[in-house]
C-alpha cells in the first residue's frame, strides 16, 4: 500500500526510467581534435562561407559556441560534411584566438561593439582627393580603429585626376603612413592596381572607405574575376564576375599573394570601444616620454609629460600634433 504525507519515505518514490531523453546534461564537451581548418570568407543571415584547403564550405556555427560570433578573417574548425557540394552544411565547432580585430560602433555613445574583420595584418582607408571632399576626422578614426585592433594602416587615395594629394599628405606626413595615390584613369588601364598591389603582397588587408570613393572599384581592380568566383558567395557576386558590397567579403589575391577583404561603405566610425590610453602604443618616439605623465592623463593637459619630451628633442612637434589629433576624434562626430 502506498502512503502518503507525513508517513512517506525514500521507497516510495517513483524512479523515473533513464529513457534517452531524459539521459542527465554535462558540461563536458568534445574537443573535436581532427576537426578541419578553415578560414571565414563571408558572413550572411547566419550562414557562413568558409576556405577549407582549396574547397569552399557552406557552414553554420555550432550550438556549444553560445552567443560567440565568428566574422570574416577568423581561423575556425569545421566538422560535418566538407565536400563544398550544392545543399551541404557543415558547423564550426572552434573559434582560434585573434591576431587582430578591426571594431566600430555605430557611434560614440552606442556601447554596442561589432567586430568588422579578424586577423587582418593591414587597413587600407580608401578616400577620394575630390567628389566626394576627403573627409579627414573619418580618416582619423579608422587611423584610432587600426592602432588600437593592431592594423597596420595603409592610405590609398583615389582620383588625383581632380584634385591633388598634397594637402592630405601633409596632414598625414607626421604618422609616417604608408600611401598610394590613384587616378580614375589609372583604375581603368590597371596601373593603380599593380602599384596597390605592391603593398598587400603576402598580406590580408581589409579596406574601409565612405561610399563613393572609388573602394570596391578598386577590389574589382584588384581580384580578377575568375578568383572572385571561386569564394561562391551568392549575395555579393553579382553579373560578369563584379560585385556589390553588401557585407564584409574577403577575397584572394592570387595563390599565396594574400587577400583583401572589403567591407561595405562607411558613413561613421563610432568610437566607444576605444581605450585612448593604447592610441599611444602607435607612436614610439612618444610612448617613453609618457612616463612622466600625471596618472590618467589625457596627454593633451598643461601637466602632460610630452611637451617636454618634445622640447628636449625626443620627438617631433608634429608627431605630437598627430596624437593629439586622433585622441580627439574620440569626442568629436566626423563632420565636425
Amino acid at each position: 500500500m502506498r502512503r502518503y504525507g507525513k508517513h512517506t519515505d525514500e521507497d516510495d518514490i517513483r524512479a523515473r526510467p533513464n529513457r534517452k531523453g531524459n539521459r542527465p546534461r554535462t558540461n563536458i564537451r568534445p574537443k573535436h581534435e581532427d576537426a578541419a581548418e578553415g578560414m571565414v570568407l563571408t558572413v550572411d543571415r547566419g550562414r557562413l562561407t568558409c576556405l577549407v584547403e582549396d574547397r569552399v564550405v557552406l557552414a553554420m556555427k555550432a550550438r556549444e559556441l553560445g552567443r560567440k560570433a565568428a566574422v570574416v578573417g577568423d581561423r575556425v574548425a569545421l566538422v560535418g560534411d566538407l565536400s563544398g557540394k550544392k545543399d551541404t552544411l557543415a558547423r564550426i565547432v572552434r573559434i582560434e584566438p585573434r591576431d587582430s580585430v578591426l571594431r566600430r560602433t555605430a557611434d560614440d555613445d552606442d556601447p554596442y561593439e561589432r567586430v568588422v574583420v579578424a586577423n587582418a595584418d593591414q587597413l587600407a582607408i580608401v578616400t577620394a582627393l575630390a567628389d566626394p571632399e576627403p573627409r579627414p576626422r573619418l580618416i582619423d578614426r579608422c587611423l584610432v580603429a587600426a592602432f588600437d585592433g593592431g592594423l597596420e594602416p595603409l592610405l590609398v587615395m583615389t582620383k588625383s585626376d581632380l584634385a591633388p594629394p598634397d594637402e592630405l599628405l601633409e596632414l598625414y606626413g607626421a604618422l609616417d603612413i604608408p600611401y598610394v595615390v590613384t587616378s580614375r584613369e589609372e583604375l581603368e588601364n590597371g596601373d593603380a592596381a599593380d602599384r596597390v598591389r605592391e603593398q598587400l603582397d603576402g598580406r590580408i588587408t581589409a579596406f574601409v572607405g565612405h561610399s563613393g570613393v572609388g573602394k570596391t572599384t578598386l577590389v574589382n581592380a584588384l581580384v580578377p574575376a575568375d578568383r572572385r568566383r571561386t569564394t561562391g558567395h551568392v549575395n555579393a557576386v553579382t553579373g560578369r564576375g563584379r560585385h556589390t558590397t553588401t557585407s564584409a567579403l574577403a577575397l584572394p589575391l592570387s595563390d599565396d599573394e594574400g587577400w583583401v577583404i572589403d567591407t561595405p561603405g562607411v558613413r561613421s566610425f563610432g568610437l566607444h570601444h576605444v581605450d585612448p590610453s593604447r592610441v599611444i602604443h602607435a607612436f614610439p618616439d612618444l610612448e617613453p616620454g609618457t612616463e612622466g605623465c600625471p596618472r590618467a592623463c589625457s596627454h593633451d593637459e598643461p601637466d602632460c609629460a610630452l611637451d617636454q619630451w618634445v622640447a628636449d628633442g625626443h620627438a617631433d612637434p608634429q608627431r605630437l600634433y598627430s596624437l593629439r589629433r586622433l585622441l580627439a576624434t574620440r569626442e568629436r562626430h566626423e563632420g565636425d
